[in-house]
């Protein structure tokens, strides 16, 4: 589910791509009331100022529109597109890990499992040209606050 936080023509062309919440001053209390029920945030620029002061709802949940995650653009058609089609952030941390949401709880185990592997062959396949060596060392899946259980990588992505 798609929200985006725009005025006028903004959010004219946010409904047309196909973006499931549209609004500006009107989400912004309905979130700041407590209310999540969408899975990305989008906004435009000239929205961020009124948006600021849901950093403490939003933030902990990973939901807060930044430029860094595509998520702050004045192209919103591209990006309610992108994210309607199965756009995902991707994050790393200083140590080469990749963090990456391959399912909710709600979603079938076989669902989850080709989620799963096609994300694992996406990423083989960027690897660089120049990367010697085995490009993906290891691999856990993990809930979101649970323990990490090792994949036997080579295996998964055989199947």
């Amino acid at each position: 589910r798609v929200l985006v936080f725009a005025k006028g023509e903004q959010a004219d062309v946010a409904r047309q791509a196909g973006a499931d919440f549209v609004g500006s001053d009107d989400l912004v209390q309905q979130i700041q009331g407590g209310w999540t029920g969408f899975d990305v945030a989008i906004a435009t620029p000239d929205m961020m100022r009124d948006i600021g002061r849901l950093g403490k709802v939003l933030g902990p949940r990973g939901l807060m529109p930044s430029p860094k995650a595509g998520t702050v653009t004045t192209d919103v058609e591209d990006a309610v597109k992108g994210f309607k089609a199965g756009r995902i952030e991707v994050k790393n941390d200083k140590t080469g890990n990749l963090h990456l949401p391959v399912g909710k709880k709600s979603f079938e185990s076989d669902k989850l499992r080709e989620n799963f592997v096609s994300a694992l062959n996406q990423i083989t396949r960027m690897k660089p040209s120049g990367s010697k060596g085995r490009f993906v060392q290891r691999v856990f899946l993990t809930t979101t606050m649970g323990a990490g259980i090792k994949v036997d990588f080579v295996k998964e992505t055989e199947k």
